[in-house]
Formats: structure tokens, sequence, C-alpha cells
């Protein structure tokens, strides 16, 4: 396996891990985007989409709902980035 995919692999792990222990770590306090949201009322009005993963949680499965949406926003991002860098480097050979 070359050293690239080897890295991959490493951060990928970390992140799950990550994605596994941020829901129990996190604070219940809004962050300052969510407070001066809340402050001029934003986001009260109609929504144009119903997003798949509200608050960053799976609705009706506590705590597990939110490592479920961490793992899954997580490998989605990482499959997004790994197709752009194939992409981009066939373009370049």
């Amino acid at each position: 396996m070359k050293d690239t995919h080897k890295i991959i692999i490493v951060g990928l792990v970390i992140s799950l891990i990550i994605c596994c222990l941020s829901p129990f770590l996190a604070s219940q306090n809004p962050d300052g985007l969510e407070k001066t949201a809340e402050l001029v009322k934003a986001g009260e009005g109609t929504r144009f989409h119903q997003p798949p993963m509200p608050d960053y949680e799976i609705p009706g499965l506590g705590t597990i709902g939110s490592v479920l949406a961490l793992v899954i926003g997580t490998i989605i991002v990482f499959a997004i980035a790994y197709g752009v860098a194939i992409v981009a480097g066939k373009r370049k050979a």
C-alpha cells in the first residue's frame, strides 16, 4: 500500500474517532453562530428544503443519532474529497 493511502486511512480513522467522542464532549450551550441567529431571529422563517440531519443528529436516536450523523457526514466528505483528488490527479497526468 502506498504511503499516501496509509495517511488517508489514518486520517479517516482519527476523524471517525473524533466523531464518536464529540457528542459526549460537546458543550450543550449554543455556539456563537447559533446564539447570534437566536438573537436576530434568523431561521424562524420558511425553509427551502428540509435538512437530512438537522442539528447534526438523526431525529429520534438521541446521542447515537448524533454519532451516526457525524460518521455519515465525515465519510461523505472524505469520499467527495478523495474523488476530487483522483479526478484532479488524472488531469495532471
